[in-house]
């Protein structure tokens, strides 16, 4: 099995951010680290090696779904790192979408990341730019 590398986990603080101190996400809900959100609450403050351990614990379902997909693939470290992100931030149900459940070539699949830029119907710049960052991790050699 694969493991997200160094150049992932970059990747994914840059667009992720880093709050030390709980605040409400967008949705409402109590966020720390780098997007933790489970047993969360107000008032909360952490270290930077804990956010890091929240990170590490929160990519291992992204990572368990992309090694499912690893399987019929045999992904490149940088595709595996991009499609990682991607699963870690649009959810397991896009990324099944996103391989056309297994059946789409792999250049495709790299193509189709630059899809999922929207949120409630409109595109928004912060997708745009994650979606082109995974593309080009996903496309480097």
């Amino acid at each position: 099995m694969k493991s997200v590398s160094i150049t992932g986990l970059v990747l994914i603080k840059n667009f992720e951010g880093l709050r030390l101190s709980a605040y409400k996400c967008p949705a409402g809900v109590p966020t720390i680290g780098y997007g933790h959100t489970k047993n969360v609450k107000m008032g909360d403050v952490i270290t930077l090696e804990q956010a890091n351990l929240y990170l590490l614990q929160d990519l291992k379902g992204s990572i368990f779904c992309v090694n499912e997909y690893d399987k019929i693939y045999n992904f490149t470290q940088n595709e595996f790192d991009a499609l990682v992100s991607f699963t870690f931030n649009c959810g397991k149900g896009n990324l099944t979408k996103l391989t056309g459940k297994g059946t789409r070539n792999k250049a495709l699949i790299g193509q189709k990341i630059l899809e999922y830029n929207k949120a409630g119907g409109k595109v928004l710049n912060g997708l745009v730019r994650r979606r082109q960052a995974e593309h080009d991790l996903y496309f480097t050699r």
